[in-house]
């Protein structure tokens, strides 16, 4: 799964821009992860708890 999303992550993005700084590029990857990344979705790795859900819990 880790390598599909790294896949994934190089042809949307990586690929297909040009960043003028390097904080532009962190910028678009962190947008990218953000964007793609569902913190309410239900883990079993989480004892079925959103990824929000746990970390309140934990805090």
């Amino acid at each position: 799964m880790v390598e599909t999303f790294f896949k994934s992550l190089k042809v949307e993005l990586i690929w297909r821009n040009r960043w003028e700084t390097r904080r532009q590029a962190e910028g678009a990857i962190f947008q990218y992860i953000n964007g793609s990344h569902n913190p309410r979705r239900r883990h079993s790795s989480l004892a079925g708890k959103s990824p929000l859900a746990f970390e309140r819990k934990a805090a």
